[in-house]
């Protein structure tokens, strides 16, 4: 059974909880990072720039401040000039990001014993001669942390939207990358890759 994460910066996305209902309960976890990017086509203008969040309430929060670094640090890399102090900017990058944990694979401990003496097995049980087993242990299931970064580019005075991006990657609870801060970093460094990206086209970044 799936199980909310504390809330990063929006609810869970429809879309994010329709992929993780389409996925039965012990898929393993996705291997790299889905990506997907939207724009028109045309020359993107570089310029001042501020990340903001999603919601307007974390605003100045220590957990956006931390989590919105790796997306500045990529915007600056491709010629904005990101602003720190507080003020209108002429663009503002609109940054979310959805946490969802959901069950792993059962995995099972074992132990087999044969003629040779001992060894660990990974099928469960207690092996004699070459008879039938003992199961050895209950099966076990890993959570799967699953992270969405969301980054649209907007103009400030209009709304208008020059480009948009989402990234989103599984992880194995208790693993570096179920981290927050370490998935949006490499979320963010995938989002950006080869920018602006294909429109309308979903990657596979590894």
């Amino acid at each position: 059974m799936r199980k909310p994460l504390p809330r990063l910066s929006l609810a869970l996305a429809a879309a994010l909880a329709a992929a993780g209902c389409a996925t039965d309960q012990g898929a393993v976890p996705r291997s790299g990072v889905s990506v997907t990017r939207f724009h028109l086509g045309g020359p993107i203008a570089r310029g001042s720039i501020r990340v903001e969040p999603a919601r307007s309430e974390e605003a100045g929060s220590l957990a956006f401040a931390q989590l919105s670094i790796p997306v500045a640090r990529e915007l600056a890399r491709l010629g904005w000039n990101v602003a720190s102090a507080p003020g209108p900017t002429e663009q503002v990058a609109i940054l979310s990001i959805e946490r969802a944990m959901r069950e792993g694979p059962a995995r099972r401990s074992s132990v087999s014993i044969g003629f040779g003496g001992f060894s660990g097995g990974r099928h469960g049980g207690v092996g004699i001669g070459a008879g039938g087993s003992i199961p050895v242990g209950g099966a076990r299931r890993a959570g799967i942390v699953t992270t969405r970064l969301s980054v649209r580019i907007q103009r400030r005075s209009d709304a208008t939207v020059a480009w948009e991006g989402r990234a989103e990657m599984d992880a194995a609870s208790g693993r570096p990358l179920a981290d927050a801060p370490a998935a949006v970093d490499r979320l963010a460094t995938a989002l950006f890759q080869d920018f602006p990206g294909e429109s309308g086209r979903t990657i596979t970044v590894r």
